[in-house]
């Protein structure tokens, strides 16, 4: 298992599998090897490395008296793969058709709530935890149903809800990535209060740049480089929320390679809720809707954020990707069969094994009887050839497949 920890905390008999930095931060040709030379071991406590990551399958892990206590600046990152079965804090999934329904009915009334507090904010009136606190423990009501489900309908925003339901999204996606890195619910329910105010200094961006369709010039993007300041000070000023909400605010727009805004800073530099908020914040950004810029496909955008050197820390992103899928819900795939099938959900254990609806025969180019397959099953023969674009084959309303909602131009998260 992956564990990340201080320098500091390093001995003779780990196996160390990566360092937080780039391979000309240490004096290494490789980058995991067992540890069990004295004097690498003082190479790499002097070359200014401040943690790396130790596999504990392949050798000795943190003594439970060395083990360091989460602190209120930056938690320890534990295992990052745990099979959804093994976790205590599991509840038995509810079918995904089902939990659709109960995620819709919170999308709206997150959005709606959402929507008062950004309100309050601009009126100059105070927002407290208590007001958010039971929006987060209902959106972890709804991951712990069935994981899929809000997360892959909140990205069915229209662009003129977007700032909202944004901030709900980012919620659950820093819940959901939270879960998987095994963080303690306390600090759980903390990265959902961060992901719903992450981008709250927005509240005094004019909307006429918010909205604008048009290339910014410089001074636009300049001005709107300033929101993580302004929701920070905010924030601070009402001394109600932790320095972690606080940091991710100020923060979710660094990037590991140090070219982030506002401070620039890089590698493990960036705490580690703002490197998880990096990282949901953009795949929500790029799979919107948004004013002038059209939403790329899901798994679009998981393979064209890998491709981001230098944007995301690698090991949270890997851990994102198995929140999602690397076929997230509604990515349209083609199976050796020769049919093109919607991912429905993911298998808990197998990222290359969605269910998926069939509805298509690519070689008669023609609909075919839909029905859903489990390509984890023991005994079934079809599997996934390729992903596909939905450009390409020009199909309309396909995220009608897998959650059985009618989607028009209209929202879907109307309380109305």
């Amino acid at each position: 298992m992956l564990r990340q920890i201080k320098v500091s905390d390093l001995r003779v008999g780990m196996y160390v599998q990566s360092f937080c930095g780039t391979w000309m931060d240490h004096p290494f040709w490789r980058s995991h090897f067992l540890l069990d030379d004295p004097q690498d071991l003082e190479k790499i406590r002097s070359c200014g490395i401040a943690a790396l990551w130790i596999d504990t399958s392949k050798g000795l892990d943190v003594q439970l008296d060395e083990q360091p206590s989460a602190s209120t600046s930056e938690p320890a990152l534990e295992p990052l793969a745990i099979p959804a079965q093994e976790r205590s804090r599991n509840r038995p999934r509810i079918a995904m058709s089902d939990e659709v329904i109960h995620a819709l009915n919170l999308c709206a009334r997150t959005k709606a709530a959402v929507l008062d507090m950004f309100s309050d904010l601009r009126m100059g009136r105070a927002v407290y935890p208590e007001q958010i606190s039971q929006l987060v423990a209902d959106i972890s009501d709804s991951l712990m149903r069935h994981p899929d489900a809000l997360i892959s309908l909140a990205r069915l925003k229209t662009s003129d809800e977007y700032t909202y339901m944004h901030s709900v999204a980012v919620c659950g996606l820093m819940m959901s990535l939270a879960y998987r890195l095994n963080l303690p619910d306390s600090l759980v329910k903390e990265a959902g209060i961060a992901g719903i105010l992450h981008e709250v200094g927005k509240v005094f961006v004019p909307v006429e740049l918010l909205n604008k369709t048009s290339p910014l010039s410089e001074a636009e993007s300049e001005s709107l480089r300033h929101h993580p300041e302004v929701g920070a000070k905010m924030l601070l000023d009402t001394r109600h929320f932790s320095p972690r909400v606080v940091d991710v605010c100020l923060h979710h727009h660094e990037k590991i390679d140090g070219s982030g805004y506002p401070h620039k800073l890089c590698g493990t530099q960036i705490s580690l809720f703002s490197r998880m908020a990096a990282v949901c914040d953009t795949y929500d950004t790029v799979t919107s809707n948004r004013h002038g810029k059209e939403a790329w496909a899901a798994a679009e955008a998981i393979r064209k954020m890998a491709g981001w050197t230098g944007y995301f820390d690698e090991q949270v992103f890997h851990a994102f990707v198995r929140c999602v899928g690397i076929y997230p819900v509604g990515a349209l795939v083609l199976l050796k069969s020769g049919r093109l099938a919607i991912v429905m959900e993911q298998h808990e254990q197998s990222l290359l094994s969605p269910r998926v609806k069939v509805f298509y025969s690519a070689q008669l180019r023609m609909p075919i009887a839909q029905c859903v397959i489990d390509l984890a099953v023991a005994g079934e023969q079809d599997s996934i050839a390729s992903l596909e674009s939905v450009k390409k084959w020009g199909f309309k309303h396909l995220d009608e497949l897998w959650s059985g909602i009618s989607i028009g131009k209209q929202s879907i998260f109307s309380t109305a």
